[in-house]
């Protein structure tokens, strides 16, 4: 090959390189221009949806000075009431404040007729329903006190509706209502309450409380729901102290029950907490006088020995281990014990005639305390 020849193929080379150093620019341009765009969409979208929520988390208008009258039926879900505020104009967004009740843990909202204006912030409008300041007085209210059974907490609800007892009894155990129930809360009525030994589904699940009724004949489920909606938002709080204790709501109940059934004013309820808790781990049965009681289906002063012979899954003399589910409803204090029984070694508790509740470590030490503050003083 000639020199002509050589540096003629040696520029055509050149030219090529130049060609495709021009190429290469050009795509690192393309792409570099396809990356800024990207993200300056990413942030238009991003910043888009931030104003947006930003917007809708502020009062409809900050400067009203109108009133507006908002109702919040018994039972009412968190979407329930997000859409009652929207459409009563007092919120912007129905799910913007869905999100930011559940974000935020709110709960405890009670039902009624609310004056509000649209220059509330949803802060503002929270604590409202919260504290259930409300425009008109409540009809009348319905105590539910703590260690009430089902059957007698149908008798309360029988006077606030203007029913018998016995069929409101009948409503609280009809599978169809406890099926509709069970879909309406499905992590808090689970099939546990479905098993052939429990006695009654509903038992324990009714929260004790004072319910404010907004309206002279309300009906039986709208009552249940409200006590179902007070028991799951007492619940709430305490979601992850059960799933780290392997607790269900069925066996927190239940063991609050027991506590609850078994506690006096005097008594330390996380030391009660603490003798079954310890009863169960080493295989021992709880031997509760109130599940014998709950067997019997009677109230009565004093537990016979006979008593104790009644075939029951409830009877906690002859089943070690918990029972088929809870015997009577529990307050806050019940529940926080069950959750958090003290660290002790006793496997005894006896209480005397003034109340106070007495504890030991052997059968030896009980039965002195026994003799002590029962035998010695009946």
């Amino acid at each position: 090959m000639s020199a002509d020849e050589k540096n003629a193929k040696k520029e055509i080379i050149r030219q090529k390189m130049i060609e495709h150093q021009s190429e290469a620019r050009v795509v690192r341009k393309i792409v570099l221009l396809i990356t800024v765009t990207i993200i300056v969409l990413a942030g238009v979208i991003g910043g888009g949806s931030y104003l947006y929520v930003k917007s809708a988390l502020k009062p409809v208008d900050p400067e009203s000075k109108e009133t507006r009258e908002v109702t919040i039926p018994i039972g009412s879900s968190v979407t329930g009431i997000a859409n009652e505020l929207e459409k009563s104009g007092v919120i912007k967004n129905a799910r913007i404040f869905k999100y930011y009740v559940k974000f935020n843990n709110e709960s405890g909202f009670m039902a009624g007729d609310y004056k509000m204006t649209p220059a509330m912030t949803i802060p503002e409008i929270i604590k409202s329903l919260k504290t259930g300041k409300v425009v008109q007085r409540a009809k009348f209210k319905m105590a539910v006190p703590e260690g009430k059974q089902l059957s007698e907490i149908a008798a309360i609800v029988a006077k606030a509706t203007g029913q018998t007892e016995e069929d409101v009894f009948a409503k609280l155990n009809d599978a169809e209502f406890i099926k509709g129930l069970m879909a309406k809360y499905p992590d808090l009525l689970t099939k546990d309450i479905l098993d052939k030994k429990v006695k009654h589904p509903l038992e324990g699940y009714l929260y004790p409380a004072t319910y404010p009724i907004y309206k002279d004949n309300p009906t039986v489920d709208e009552l249940v729901v409200d006590m179902l909606n007070k028991t799951k938002s007492v619940l709430a709080p305490y979601n992850e102290t059960m799933a780290e204790k392997k607790l269900t709501p069925h066996q927190l109940l239940t063991m609050a029950s027991l506590i609850e059934e078994e506690a006096t004013e005097k008594a330390d309820r996380h030391k009660i907490s603490s003798v079954f808790y310890n009863r169960i781990e080493t295989g021992m049965p709880l031997q509760t006088d109130p599940t014998v009681l709950y067997a019997l289906g009677k109230h009565k002063h004093r537990v016979l020995y006979k008593d104790l012979e009644v075939e029951s899954p409830y009877n906690t003399y002859k089943y070690a281990g918990l029972p088929p589910g809870p015997i009577a409803n529990a307050g806050k204090m019940s529940i926080e014990a069950a959750l958090n029984p003290d660290e002790t070694k006793y496997y005894y508790f006896l209480a005397s005639k003034d109340g106070e509740v007495h504890f030991s470590k052997t059968l030896q030490e009980h039965n002195r305390l026994k003799a002590k503050y029962i035998t010695n003083n009946k």
